[in-house]
């Protein structure tokens, strides 16, 4: 029986892992990685992940369009439960690796004029309504409301 629990016990200690890595990529490099809101770093990168799935992706640079995308990270057959276990269990390392690639658009002349924004706001300036706690104050001191019944003249 102490035998028996010895090898099970080296047999845990030997078993490999699964490692999960994903590289990102854009056209052109250098740009900033926002993964599920949190920011990561910038292109090109490779780092660790957790979990498969849907994740949120922002990519920005300077000059160029900020890129707003979800990327699906899917487990390959293999990790797939059941059979993730007996990867777990295996007494080599697994790895799992992604790539990802985002093609970044520059910015055009028009997104960065901010002529017409302006022009527009200036237009729809006239339609905003107002009550009378938006309104900007009279430079006329304001009168009270006589709190006096109707016939009462002191």
């Amino acid at each position: 029986m102490p035998r028996s629990i010895l090898l099970l016990s080296i047999f845990i200690l030997l078993t490999g892992c699964v490692e999960q890595t994903m590289t990102i990529k854009t056209d052109p490099p250098g740009a900033l990685v926002y993964l599920n809101d949190l920011e990561v770093g910038r292109t090109p990168l490779t780092r660790d992940f957790m979990w498969y799935g849907n994740y949120e992706v922002e990519v920005r640079k300077d000059g160029y369009q900020t890129l707003k995308t979800h990327q699906w990270v899917v487990a390959p057959k293999y990790l797939w439960v059941p059979f993730d276990l007996v990867m777990e269990l295996q007494p080599t390392t697994v790895t799992d690796h992604h790539d990802l690639f985002f093609k970044l658009e520059p910015e055009t002349a028009a997104a960065l004029d901010p002529g017409p924004v302006i022009s527009r706001a200036e237009e729809l300036k006239g339609d905003l309504e107002s009550s009378q706690f938006t309104r900007k104050p009279s430079t006329q001191p304001a009168t009270r409301a006589s709190t006096r019944p109707a016939g009462d003249a002191r």
